[in-house]
């Protein structure tokens, strides 16, 4: 079985054993936890896009890692002015690993 999830802003389209990269969960490595917004899920005979049928599904998932993406510079600039600032950034991830769909 097959879904499509949204989490943290993004949807991703997830299938059981799948390692997916999400927004940084405010949880340790290692524990479980459960997606709940799932926009469908379907497999070769049925699709399922229901509210309904769709609160009952579990999505069941454990966090592999955190990590930090490559540093992206930003610029602020204004021509002519001798004004420049640069900024940098990394944004954070979680490592997620899909144990079940039911």
């Amino acid at each position: 079985m097959n879904a499509i999830i949204k989490q943290g802003g993004h949807q991703y389209n997830v299938s059981e054993g799948d390692v997916i990269r999400v927004d940084q969960i405010s949880k340790p490595e290692g524990s479980k936890i459960e997606l709940d917004k799932i926009i469908m899920a379907f497999d070769d005979k049925e699709s399922v896009i229901e509210k309904k049928a769709l609160k009952s599904l579990k999505i069941k998932a454990t966090i592999q890692k955190h990590g930090r993406y490559p540093k992206i510079r930003i610029v602020k600039f204004k021509r002519r002015k001798h004004y420049m600032r640069t900024q940098g950034h990394r944004q954070g991830f979680s490592e997620i690993k899909i144990e079940s769909i039911k």
